[in-house]
C-alpha cells in the first residue's frame, strides 16, 4: 500500500505550487494509493501511524514540507521505519534567500533537509535541486539513508488538452504568475515594462500572485500606483484554472524574472497553452527551456529584458518561431510523473482513476 501525505494541501486555500504539485499528482494515482493525513498536530507521528497499521512493505509517499516542531514524533517516525519512505523534495530558496524569505520556512528548511536523508527514496523536481540538496548533506556531514532521483514535474495545468497557440485580438499582452514577492522579481518586471510603456509601446502586463504577507507589501503597493498611470497594468490575486486559461488566450508571452526557483513549474505550463515563456536565465530554469519555446535572459539586466520583451511584442518572425517550438516540442504530463513516481514503489498504474473531487 502507498500512502500518499495530503496533511497541509487537504487544508489549503492557496494553489501554491507545492499543492499543485500535490493535488495533481492525487488525481493521477486515482486507486493506486490511499490519501491519509499522517501529519496531524493534534496527535503525534506515531500514533498516527500505529492507527494505520503501516507494514514494513508499505509506503509512506508525501509532498509535503516537515519538521519536529511541527508535528511531534517525527524524527522517531523516521528512525523507527515502520514502513518504507518517500519524498518529493523542491529547493532550498529558504537557506539561499533567508532574507526574503518567510521567517517560518527559513526555520524549518535545515531540519526539514536533515529528514530527507533518512528517507529510502527522495525525488527532486530538478537536476539542479538534486545537486543542492547531495550539496547540504555533504556539508552538513549527513548520514545518508536516501536514494535521490530527479523527476520531472507535468505541464499540463488543467484537464484541457495541449493548445495550439491562435493569434491574439486587442492589444498584446504579457503574464507573470507567482506569488508577489522579491524573489519573484515581479517590480523588477514592472520597472522594465514601464519603460516601454513609457517608450509608447502599447501591451498589458498580467500578474497573478497572492501577496507574500511579509515581504510581499511593497510590490503590491507599486501596482497600485503604477494602475493610476497605465491601463494596462492588472493585478489578480487569486485566478481559477478557467482564468487562467483565458488570460493564456490573450497574452504572447508568459514572463518569469524570477531570481531562483526548484523548477519553475509555469514555465511549463505556460508551455502546454502554446504560449512562449521569456524568464531568467538560471540553470534551473534551462533544464526546461532549452528545449525550445523560450527565451532566457541574464537576470536583473534591465537593458536586455527591455529588448527582449520588446522583441516578443514587435517581432513578427521571431514571436512565431518561439511558438512553434512552443507548439512542437515534447512536454511532460502529470501522468507521466505519476507513472514514474508508482515505477520506483514498484506498482503498475492503474487506468481508472477517482478525481478525488474533495482534494
Amino acid at each position: 500500500m502507498i500512502y500518499f501525505d495530503v496533511s497541509r494541501t487537504q487544508r489549503s486555500s492557496h494553489n501554491s505550487g507545492l499543492t499543485r504539485v500535490t493535488r495533481r499528482l492525487l488525481k493521477e494515482f486515482g486507486k493506486a494509493v490511499r490519501p491519509v493525513s499522517l501529519l496531524q498536530r493534534e496527535t503525534c507521528i506515531s500514533a498516527s501511524a500505529e492507527k494505520l497499521k503501516l507494514e514494513k512493505d508499505d509506503w509512506w509517499f508525501t509532498g509535503e514540507l516537515f519538521c519536529e516542531e511541527e508535528f511531534p514524533g517525527l524524527w522517531s517516525f523516521i528512525q523507527v521505519r515502520s514502513c518504507r519512505l518517500a519524498a518529493i523534495y523542491y529547493d532550498a530558496i529558504p537557506l539561499k534567500f533567508p532574507h526574503i524569505t518567510w521567517p517560518q520556512s527559513v526555520a524549518r528548511h535545515p531540519e526539514y533537509m536533515k529528514m530527507l536523508a533518512g528517507f529510502d527514496r527522495v525525488f527532486a523536481i530538478s537536476e539542479a535541486s538534486r545537486q543542492e540538496l547531495l550539496e547540504f548533506w555533504r556539508w552538513q556531514g549527513v548520514e545518508v539513508r536516501a536514494t535521490v532521483e530527479t523527476i520531472v514535474l507535468g505541464s499540463d495545468f488543467s484537464a484541457q488538452p495541449r493548445s495550439v497557440k491562435v493569434s491574439t485580438d486587442g492589444r498584446a499582452g504579457l503574464l507573470s504568475v507567482g506569488i508577489l514577492e522579491p524573489r519573484k522579481n515581479q517590480s523588477f518586471l514592472i520597472d522594465v515594462c514601464e519603460n516601454l510603456w513609457r517608450e509608447g509601446l502599447k501591451f498589458d502586463l498580467h500578474l497573478v500572485g497572492r501577496v507574500n504577507p511579509h515581504f510581499g507589501k511593497p510590490v503590491l503597493e507599486k501596482i497600485k500606483a503604477l494602475k493610476k498611470r497605465y491601463a494596462g497594468l492588472h493585478y489578480y490575486e487569486a485566478a481559477s484554472d478557467e482564468t487562467m486559461a483565458m488570460l493564456y488566450r490573450t497574452v504572447r508571452a508568459n514572463v518569469s524574472p524570477t531570481l531562483s526557483e526548484g523548477c519553475g513549474l509555469p514555465l511549463l505550463e505556460s508551455l502546454w497553452q502554446g504560449v512562449p515563456c521569456v524568464c531568467s536565465d538560471l540553470p534551473v530554469l534551462r533544464e526546461n527551456a532549452d528545449a525550445g519555446g523560450c527565451l532566457p535572459v541574464a537576470p536583473n539586466r534591465l537593458d536586455d529584458w527591455s529588448e527582449a520583451l520588446n522583441r516578443v511584442l514587435t517581432d513578427e518572425s521571431f514571436y512565431a518561431d518561439l511558438v512553434r517550438q512552443a507548439t512542437t516540442r515534447p512536454l511532460p504530463t502529470w501522468s507521466d510523473t505519476a507513472k514514474t513516481l508508482l515505477g520506483h514503489f514498484g506498482v503498475t498504474p492503474v487506468v481508472e482513476r477517482d478525481v478525488l473531487d474533495r482534494f
